[in-house]
């Protein structure tokens, strides 16, 4: 009869599994299991965990994501300086560095060790006894800032280290370079953007930005990667070349570069530095040079390094990737969320491989800030697949006609009056039914918590709009069956069943109604507020700036935006044009089922595995309870589901009544 394993024993063989997972996927980049096979690994970790809080250890992969630092980031000294290194950007410079190294080594065979330069962030990571312990950012070489919390996001950073050789150092210091792949860095520029937030100027800077971002569920979103390039154990070096510490730093489980190469004559180091110069933008992620490094690591200790350089080292710089060219005009583009971003209109240009006419200049707080005008000659920069850049305005070029750029009033687009909130750098058209946002808003406006209209995905919203069928949200509920027919892949009852939901959609609760119309500022927990305290769309709308003050939890920032929404003629013809279709624009109180929360507040905290956070509101509500958006000394209970963010961080500060989904049922069914 099979022995039955104890839970301490199930939670570390699926611990062992998912870092075996997590190695083959984040490191070796060559997954075995589909990443929903690896998420039930994950979830069944968490649920035991769960079970037994008191075998949860530093390094489950769990703990990755976990609270905000208490006070930001505090400096930490660093046990070996990290030092920069000397530049070289010909290949004079790199003979002349390999003279220096001849005139150490006495006419030994000395050999280098080539890396890319990875244009990242430099990192150092300790860990005592095999566990990671911290990890500090380069600083100014001699202190840097402790950003563990955010670097055990990273995947591709074990927590925790298996290689027998290492586990017999006490303290290991593993440095490398933290970089956001282009990937990940097009992606956040595109949300950023949609969101009228300025785009980060390069990989770089963003990488920066994100480690140093207080909240670690950020940055985990963000999808940070890093390759590691030295090791220190107990203080030292404990092989004799670089090239060994490459090898068995790959064999611990760290993500290194392969594309580094042993070089035996400063020849093939040149050779190899055209070649990558050449081949940059093949590559999955930002380089700006190669790192050439003597092998030997006795001559690196001879050779040592001066105040600010180690002489054992150089970094050969790629050019720099800029050209000159003319603005010609600055244009105004309108994004999907309303936000008005100035484009700079260019001379075309030639520039890293690309013909360059348009560069984003984000907002006009970034035109005033270089001084730009219409008809200046400009510095572009723009780095493999990073966007181009105006980096900065050429004064001792500028012409007599250049003239001055100023923002418009009114939407470009459809002439709707342009509103910039306080503290915000970016100008918004709030014309609901602005053609330049209006696919957006019909997603929005159709998704599953707002309307819920299934099947109008975006192929058909493009379609919807494009053929003149819909030019706003009320408009769906004029659609007719022979509108849809030709439309693809849309099929006779393919359009049977669109019209069928968006008729039923007419019932929806008015939170969802409140919700779907985009309004700037409003979440499905505020249109929820809003509903509950205007009980209909009529009053809503006739509600003043300090009216909307006066609710518990609506902001002045959000009272302006829904004031302003709601005094837009544009906007209160959408809404009437909705009521003509007959869309609920009242709250229909549900029947209460009991008072057995009466008086007490609620917050809900991540993913609940058996109910949406919404049918957990609605169920709280139905029994007189009250569902909040942040945590309080007044809050009774915070029900807590997977993957939590900083509100459980803060229950626990205040000593809140934490439940998860269990238990939550469990209240509702006690006598």
């Amino acid at each position: 009869m099979p022995t039955k394993t104890s839970p301490k024993e199930e939670i570390e063989k699926l611990k062992e599994l998912i870092r075996y997972h997590e190695h083959r996927y984040y490191v070796l980049d060559d997954p075995e299991i589909s990443d929903a096979e690896f998420d039930r690994l994950v979830n069944e970790l968490k649920a035991l965990e769960s079970q037994y809080p008191q075998l949860i250890t530093a390094d489950s992969p769990t703990q990755r994501v976990g609270g905000k630092p208490a006070e930001g980031f505090v400096t930490v000294r660093h046990s070996v300086p990290m030092l920069s290194l000397d530049n070289a950007y010909s290949d004079s410079e790199l003979l002349e560095f390999d003279r220096r190294v001849a005139e150490f080594s006495h006419a030994r065979e000395t050999g280098y060790v080539c890396e890319l330069k990875i244009d990242g962030l430099s990192i150092a990571l300790i860990y005592e006894n095999g566990l990671l312990n911290r990890g500090i950012t380069r600083g100014d070489g001699v202190r840097g800032e402790d950003v563990t919390f955010n670097v055990k996001t990273i995947r591709a950073i074990p927590l925790y280290l298996q290689s027998p050789f290492i586990q017999k150092f006490k303290r290991m210091e593993i440095r490398g370079e933290v970089y956001l792949p282009l990937t990940s860095f097009n992606k956040l520029n595109e949300e950023r953007e949609a969101n009228g937030e300025a785009a980060f100027a390069n990989p770089r800077n963003a990488a920066a930005g994100t480690l140093r971002t207080l909240d670690p569920q950020i940055v985990a979103s963000r999808k940070l990667d890093i390759f590691v390039y030295q090791l220190y154990a107990d203080g030292r070096i404990p092989f004799s070349h670089h090239s060994e510490v490459l090898g068995h730093l790959e064999k611990a489980g760290f993500k290194v570069n392969r594309n580094w190469r042993y070089c035996a004559s400063v020849s093939k180091v040149i050779e190899y530095c055209k070649h990558w110069e050449q081949k940059r933008d093949t590559l999955s992620y930002e380089i700006d040079g190669v790192v050439v490094k003597v092998d030997s690591i006795q001559l690196q200790q001879e050779m040592g390094a001066t105040s600010k350089f180690p002489r054992w080292s150089i970094a050969y710089k790629f050019p720099a990737r800029q050209a000159t060219t003319q603005v010609r005009d600055i244009l105004v583009q309108v994004g999907r969320t309303g936000a008005l971003t100035p484009v700079a209109d260019l001379e075309p240009v030639r520039l890293a491989g690309t013909t360059i006419s348009r560069a984003t200049l984000h907002n006009e707080d970034e035109i005033r800030r270089l001084g730009l005008k219409i008809g200046d000659y400009v510095l572009l920069e723009k780095g493999g697949d990073v966007i181009p850049k105006v980096v900065k305005v050429l004064e001792s070029r500028r012409p007599k006609e250049a003239r001055d750029f100023v923002m418009p009033n009114r939407c470009p687009v459809c002439s709707g009056e342009v509103y910039r909130s306080e503290g915000e750098a970016v100008r918004r058209c709030t014309n609901v039914g602005c053609p330049a946002k209006i696919k957006e808003s019909l997603l929005h406006f159709s998704s599953r918590k707002a309307m819920k209209i299934e099947g109008l995905g975006e192929s058909l919203v493009d379609q919807l709009v494009d053929k003149g069928l819909v030019r706003d949200p009320a408009d769906l509920y004029k659609l007719r069956h022979e509108d849809l027919v030709n439309l693809e892949p849309i099929g006779p009852k393919s359009a049977y069943n669109l019209l069928k939901q968006i008729e039923e959609s007419k019932a929806n609760e008015l939170s969802r109604v409140i919700f779907g119309l985009g309004i700037r500022h409003v979440g499905e927990r505020t249109a929820q507020i809003l509903a509950q305290h205007y009980k209909s769309m009529a009053n809503l709308s006739r509600a003043s700036k300090e009216d909307l003050e006066r609710i518990f939890e609506i902001g002045p920032v959000v009272a302006e935006s829904i004031y302003r929404f709601f005094s837009q003629d544009e906007n209160r013809l959408v809404i009437e044009k909705l009521a003509q279709a007959k869309v609920n624009q009242e709250i229909r109180e549900a029947a209460r089922k009991s008072d057995r929360f009466q008086g007490k507040q609620f917050v809900l905290t991540g993913k609940l595995p058996g109910m949406t956070r919404e049918e957990a509101a609605e169920l709280i509500e139905s029994h007189g309870g009250k569902v909040m958006a942040t945590v309080t000394k007044k809050t009774d209970f915070v029900l807590a589901g997977e993957e939590p963010g900083a509100k459980l961080d803060q229950a626990k500060k205040l000593g809140i009544n934490i439940m998860d989904e269990i238990a939550f049922r469990k209240m509702l069914e006690a006598p």
